[in-house]
């Protein structure tokens, strides 16, 4: 069966909605304890591995604008679904941003917010340098997401690569930018918490990269699967 558009954004608010929940719980609770990029970095890894492979079936496991947005450049969905999903996808961030607001409080959903720096202690960055971190990192994402699970040849990984990709890229970009590298992670906490500082950066960055990847992976690595 053809899941419908209905579902497929069901699943894509589901997928986000844990991401979100489970990105700001455990920033709130590992907090400065040794070890915490390590975990922060593996605890956004396993929410995308888990749900990209629950989802993927259905929405094709996006669960993120910079993605939908990279597949839509790369001709892999149509412009009406993508505004579809792109809804779907901060409908969930939010509702997981208040929820853990209501649970562990306004702080905490603030604290989450991806920022730059993420770290008191790193020093500042500025606005167009996180930008193209953002950039280059969801570009690696949005490259891995067409590698395993786009092209038809792709090998069968379900989300594991993806999530893992997500885990790398926060080891790195996570004290310089919060490597959110996803606009619904931002846009949700940040609608909750009222924490807008530097917002643009995670718009701007994210898109940019999915669509270089989208141009690469859609227009030039595999020329021969066509668009929607």
């Amino acid at each position: 069966m053809i899941p419908t558009l209905a579902q497929k954004c069901v699943a894509e608010f589901i997928g986000t909605f844990t991401l979100i929940f489970i990105g700001v719980g455990a920033i709130y609770n590992l907090g400065s304890v040794p070890g915490a990029l390590l975990g922060i970095a593996f605890a956004h890894g396993l929410a995308i591995a888990v749900m990209a492979s629950a989802t993927g079936g259905i929405s094709g496991g996006h669960l993120n604008p910079a993605v939908t947005f990279g597949l839509f450049v790369g001709g892999k969905i149509n412009a009406k679904e993508s505004a579809v999903y792109w809804v779907a996808q901060l409908a969930g961030a939010t509702a997981a941003a208040l929820l853990c607001m209501s649970l562990i409080g306004k702080a905490a959903v603030d604290g989450g917010t991806p920022d730059i720096p993420a770290v008191a202690s790193m020093p500042v960055i500025s606005v167009g340098k996180a930008i193209v971190v953002e950039a280059v990192l969801t570009f690696f994402l949005v490259f891995v997401v067409y590698g395993t699970a786009v092209y038809a040849h792709a090998p069968k990984l379900g989300g594991l690569a993806i999530g893992l990709t997500v885990t790398l890229d926060i080891l790195f970009g996570g004290p310089l930018t919060g490597a959110a590298m996803n606009p619904a992670r931002t846009f949700g906490p940040a609608l909750a918490s009222g924490h807008w500082n530097n917002h643009i950066v995670y718009w701007i960055g994210p898109l940019l990269g999915g669509a270089v990847a989208g141009l690469i992976c859609g227009r030039y690595l595999d020329k021969e699967t066509k668009g929607v």
